[in-house]
């Protein structure tokens, strides 16, 4: 639901093509989700059949892929966006990270193996990190509203690169001492005498 209302106020600049609102949903909305070129289509797909965008323009491909596709913003689809912006925000948003699902697990993995996974997540958050810091001054050109949820990516990054090396400078300490995981306690499960 939420890449209709993203593709509608993406081409509220200017039109756009399919593959350039991926790109945009995944560099400038990295902290919502990634997506695949399926999501986008089928959503433009759906966009032009309810009116609210328009293909505009088709420009045929040199490497025999399919064409490229032009799609423009109707007015329709203005006020569809509007009432969307207008409306209560929908259940907040859970993050859904692959590596924070192996990590409440850590403590059953050997420690070398978990500090190169965590030594990963730092490379990739580090590099993250530095791209954000370099593409932050170009934001604030494009108004408060743009430029602000950049500047909580920026800093959940921060955050998040601080809490890593907490994590591995945890893992380093104890990395000759197994971890101990405590059993989780256990239900009392209703007990049924037969004998009644």
């Amino acid at each position: 639901m939420l890449i209709k209302y993203a593709i509608l106020g993406l081409l509220h600049y200017r039109d756009m093509y399919g593959y350039e609102i991926k790109r945009l949903i995944e560099n400038d909305f990295g902290m919502l989700r990634t997506i695949n070129f399926g999501q986008i289509y089928t959503s433009l797909k759906t966009l032009v059949k309810e009116g609210c965008v328009v293909l505009t323009e088709m420009v045929a491909s040199e490497n025999g892929t399919p064409p490229k596709k032009l799609y423009s913003l109707t007015d329709k689809g203005r006020e569809e966006f509007k009432k969307w912006l207008k409306s209560r925000p929908e259940k907040p948003v859970v993050l859904r990270d692959p590596f924070m699902m192996r990590f409440i697990f850590f403590g059953f993995a050997e420690t070398e193996d978990v500090l190169k996974l965590v030594n990963e997540q730092i490379r990739l958050a580090e590099q993250s990190l530095a791209r954000r810091r370099k593409e932050i001054a170009n934001w604030t050109k494009r108004g408060f509203y743009s430029y602000m949820p950049r500047e909580l990516r920026l800093r959940y990054n921060e955050v998040y690169l601080k809490w890593l090396y907490k994590v591995r400078d945890y893992a380093e300490a104890h990395r000759r001492k197994p971890p101990k995981v405590k059993p989780l306690p256990l239900r009392r499960e209703a007990r049924i005498n037969l004998h009644e």
